[in-house]
């Protein structure tokens, strides 16, 4: 009998360029493996739910991606190439710093010759500096999606990939991905019409992915996974849950309204908590740079015991 994540993927439609997209995310892989580099696949962004199968109507959530994209930079400092499977139109690293610029404020003309204002060239540099070394190196790879349809497909593929990168492999599962859908089978095709009459829609429970992606696609590969609430009584209790459910190796919980100065990191063994002081919020710094370094840090000590345990048997 075909389990339930199976079943969705049999019902399901592939995503347009989904073989393409593999491949690219293959050659990236092998590059990476020749490097004796780390890899990490960072997921950003929400998920949209179609009404319809030629889309009009949708529900979506309101995450723009800022952890995601925020953590893949810090992870690119730590030196691992990244997998960033982000959301359409979402937050992207580097990119995020001018989502509330307008790049022309920043510009000035001085005999034909367009430069940077005085005032934001070193920040500007900065940046510029940090993305094109990275652009050369080569460890970024984008891969976008829209619906919970393309982003599941695309988790696989690449967590599929990544099997053959074992323990060197990281997931860092941020992206905020719909627990409800509508299967293909009882979507309407066309636009729902609006009659006058009450719209009622039945909701499908989405199946976990983190069990076939633990268990059966990168079975050797460190797993984050986020879990955010609303209730704090609820947080570190649904946060073991999962931890016991699936069997991976850490979530990072947290608070909706406290999420950008305070989380906990949980494995099956303990709690750490990890926070910002205003002191270091009035500096601009991040949360991500924090949780980055203890996940980097325990995806280490994570290698280390698996290639120990290699040698001793």
């Amino acid at each position: 009998m075909a389990s339930e994540w199976q079943c969705f993927f049999d019902e399901s439609k592939k995503p347009e360029h989904y073989e393409r997209t593999v491949t690219y995310m293959k050659e990236f892989v092998d590059k990476c493996m020749r490097q004796d580099r780390p890899i990490v696949l960072v997921s950003s962004g929400g998920t949209t739910v179609p009404l319809e199968s030629r889309t009009v109507r949708f529900i979506d959530n309101f995450s723009v991606g800022t952890r995601g994209a925020t953590s893949t930079e810090y992870l690119l400092q730590q030196g691992y190439a990244v997998i960033f499977l982000h959301r359409r139109g979402s937050l992207e690293p580097f990119k995020r710093h001018f989502t509330h610029t307008n790049l022309l404020d920043l510009l000035v003309t001085d005999g034909g010759t367009v430069h940077v204002k005085d005032e934001d060239s070193d920040r500007v540099r900065h940046l510029l500096e940090r993305y094109v070394a990275v652009t050369e190196a080569g460890t970024l790879l984008s891969v976008a999606f829209t619906s919970l349809n393309e982003y599941l497909y695309l988790l696989m593929g690449a967590a599929q990939v990544l099997k053959t990168y074992r323990h060197q492999a990281m997931f860092y599962l941020a992206a905020a991905v719909s627990d409800f859908y509508i299967p293909a089978n009882e979507m309407p095709e066309h636009k729902i019409q609006s009659d006058g009459v009450p719209l009622q829609i039945s909701l499908q429970l989405v199946p976990k992915m983190l069990q076939p992606l633990v268990t059966e696609w990168s079975p050797d590969a460190y797993v984050v996974s986020f879990k955010l609430e609303t209730d704090q009584d609820l947080l570190i209790p649904k946060a073991r849950k999962a931890l016991k459910r699936y069997s991976h190796q850490l979530v990072v919980a947290n608070i909706l309204e406290t999420r950008k100065k305070y989380v906990v990191m949980v494995t099956q063994e303990s709690e750490q908590i990890v926070k910002m002081d205003d002191e270091e919020l009035s500096r601009g710094q991040e949360i991500e740079a924090k949780i980055v370094e203890e996940v980097v840090k325990r995806h280490r000590m994570f290698i280390e015991q698996r290639q120990a345990e290699t040698v001793g048997f």
